[in-house]
């Protein structure tokens, strides 16, 4: 909520004219999407994801590396290739600035960045004034991280770990955040962002959703290639449950689809079993402990629809009793009763096509 205020105040000129259209400091424990919603905030705001212009902080830990963000000075190395944040911002005047891990940098980035967030602008080494007025400014910050994941590992050990449990912390977790930030940064800083955004810790729930736009990706990248990619429910629940770390939050779920989804497909694609036009059925096992990848009949329709099926007998290993997020599986009902779409099998005229089950 604070982050679409912020931004509609911008948009519509309640912020100073010559200031970036927003700008904020992301905390929050590791894998909680800090980085994620600011690529989200590109596309919403700019067209695209690649509207974006990210600095890792890490690269400006010495004092000499400042001068690379606006240019190095005459007779040194570097010169002629101008700035890498002036640079980037000048052939990207829409964008979103991504200041990743800003605690990392040297204490005179701080500098830099006070009269980019008060004036909106910046000179680079030869002169050139680039403007950020259009941009939005997002530094993130895994301050108290360490902090935070004691606090989570200590709530897993005392059994706290279930869903809706972390939420009650998180009061705790954010007075921690703050306190660290205001010892490490100058309140001069801290006061010219627009909000400090503390992300909660995620929870099973929030794990399904993002599972469910994690296989939207490698879809994407199927279709790109020829295939359809389609998953039944209990498949996706399975993979929100293995991917689900407190303390570590969404991180663990990719490599879980990398592992388990995306290395063995890309073994039958290679076997042949699966070729372009195909379209390919994630299940689990009669076991429930074994994700399975099938050859569907092509739906029908472009887009697909969660279907429920009625109970059938096990057919080649796979439990046929879920809805399936696709077409109907080869030998099984027709649909009863179709329902919202989860994962859209048509991408719209911009290519993000994503609808969310009610």
């Amino acid at each position: 909520m604070a982050i679409a205020e912020a931004v509609r105040r911008g948009r519509i000129g309640l912020s100073a004219a010559n200031r970036p259209i927003a700008s904020f400091i992301f905390l929050g424990p590791t894998g909680v999407g800090k980085t994620e919603l600011a690529k989200t905030m590109a596309e919403i705001l700019f067209g695209k994801e690649e509207a974006m212009v990210r600095l890792d902080m890490s690269e400006y830990m010495e004092k000499h590396e400042v001068a690379k963000l606006i240019g190095a000075p005459p007779g040194y190395v570097g010169y002629e290739e101008g700035g890498q944040l002036t640079e980037a911002v000048r052939t990207k005047p829409y964008s979103i600035v991504l200041l990743d891990e800003v605690e990392k940098a040297h204490p005179d980035v701080f500098n830099i960045l006070l009269q980019l967030l008060e004036d909106g602008r910046l000179t680079d080494n030869k002169g050139n004034t680039v403007s950020f007025k259009n941009t939005v400014v997002i530094a993130t910050s895994n301050i108290g991280s360490k902090i935070i994941q004691e606090k989570l590992s200590q709530a897993v050990e005392e059994g706290q770990g279930r869903e809706g449990e972390f939420s009650k912390k998180f009061a705790e977790i954010t007075k921690i955040l703050l306190d660290e930030l205001h010892k490490f940064f100058r309140p001069e800083l801290l006061n010219r962002f627009d909000e400090l955004v503390v992300f909660k810790p995620l929870n099973p729930a929030d794990m399904t959703e993002i599972a469910r736009l994690e296989i939207e990706k490698t879809r994407k990248l199927l279709k790109n290639q020829g295939f359809e990619l389609q998953i039944s429910k209990v498949a996706l629940d399975q993979l929100a449950k293995e991917g689900y770390d407190p303390v570590y939050g969404a991180r663990p779920l990719k490599r879980l689809i990398q592992t388990a989804i995306e290395n063995p497909i890309s073994l039958e694609i290679i076997s042949r079993k699966f070729v372009p036009q195909d379209t390919i059925l994630i299940d689990l096992d009669s076991k429930g402990d074994k994700f399975t990848f099938a050859k569907i009949a092509p739906s029908s329709q472009q887009q697909a629809q969660v279907q429920p099926q009625q109970p059938l007998q096990q057919q080649n290993g796979q439990s046929q009793t879920e809805p399936i997020y696709g077409a109907n599986p080869v030998g099984t009902n027709p649909p009863v009763q179709p329902q919202t779409p989860i994962i859209s099998n048509t991408d719209s005229s911009d290519g993000t096509s994503m609808q969310k089950a009610i």
